[in-house]
């Protein structure tokens, strides 16, 4: 008899983390713009974007509104990439930034790297953070009556 495979409820989808890809591509002329173009042929959305820029290489990382067709895409070129959930949080008001700071510093969270939302829909400031412990992180921010954002927010 086979095995039942748990089905995922609708609420454990709402609460899935926000999916950032890094994407590794030549340091050359247009590969920027390729991997945009690709992404945009597909209506995949870039929210956020950050590069990183070596000698010989370049690191996108970026947050999208549908990552299941951002990934399709991906493999699909041949683009070497990687996906991690990162923690996405708003920061909608003046004085925001330094208080999502100060209350991972409470909690004695390191942050890896931090980048901002491009656009969301609402129009409100957000920002990526990369975190050692997202639980905690999460916990704390929400304590300090932050907002966290999870992927099925920022999905068209």
């Amino acid at each position: 008899m086979p095995v039942a495979t748990p089905t995922r409820t609708a609420r454990e989808r709402e609460r899935e983390p926000v999916v950032q890809f890094s994407v590794f591509i030549p340091n050359r002329l247009g590969r920027l713009h390729e991997v945009t173009c690709r992404l945009a042929e597909r209506e995949v959305h870039i929210l956020a974007l950050t590069v990183l820029d070596t000698t010989d290489s370049t690191i996108l990382r970026l947050v999208v509104d549908d990552p299941d067709r951002a990934r399709g895409l991906l493999q699909e070129h041949n683009f070497p990439f990687t996906e991690v959930p990162v923690l996405a949080v708003e920061v909608s008001g003046e004085g925001r930034l330094k208080d999502v700071l100060s209350a991972l510093l409470e909690a004695e969270l390191n942050i890896h790297y931090t980048y901002p939302f491009l656009t969301r829909p609402g129009g409100r400031s957000a920002l990526v953070v990369s975190i050692e412990d997202q639980e905690v992180a999460e916990e704390c921010l929400r304590r300090h009556q932050f907002d966290v954002l999870y992927q099925a927010d920022l999905s068209r």
